[in-house]
């Protein structure tokens, strides 16, 4: 009996990062990251960074309590007691290798401070800055986790 090839993922859909204030988030991915905006409420919106990959910026607060889908399902809270999503995340958001001197000015054009550039082995570059609420957000250029 031939023995079948399990499923393979189809990549990383989605990352939520947990803030005090949706709106000054929001604010920043919108208008520094310049990411598309899908979704928003009051407990969060929801932003593409590509083809069916997405950033969720939740409430700390709204994430401790249910929810109610629109069928009335009410759905558990996001951020469990063992991961209430408190204290910094990373995320890293692809880029082109061209655009590393886009990226540095308009990090600059809005204030945001580069705290460290990094030179891969690969050959891939990293820009490294936080965004207002303290998350380490990173962009970098492909190829940083391929061997040289």
């Amino acid at each position: 009996m031939e023995k079948a090839e399990p499923p393979t993922l189809n990549g990383l859909v989605e990352t939520a990062l947990f803030v005090e204030d949706v709106g000054r988030a929001s604010d920043f991915y919108e208008t520094v990251l310049g990411l598309s905006k899908v979704k928003a409420s009051d407990t969060g919106c929801v932003f593409c960074t590509g083809n069916q990959r997405y950033l969720l910026i939740v409430s700390r607060k709204a994430a401790q309590t249910p929810n109610r889908a629109t069928s009335g399902d009410v759905l558990p809270p996001v951020a469990l007691p063992q991961h209430d999503g408190r204290g910094p995340g990373h995320i890293a958001l692809g880029i082109r290798k061209d655009a590393l001197d886009f990226w540095r000015a308009r990090l600059a054009k809005h204030d945001v401070d580069l705290l460290s550039e990094i030179s891969w082995e690969s050959g891939a570059r990293s820009l490294y800055f936080r965004d207002p609420n303290g998350h380490m957000i990173e962009l970098a250029t492909p190829g940083i986790w391929e061997a040289p």
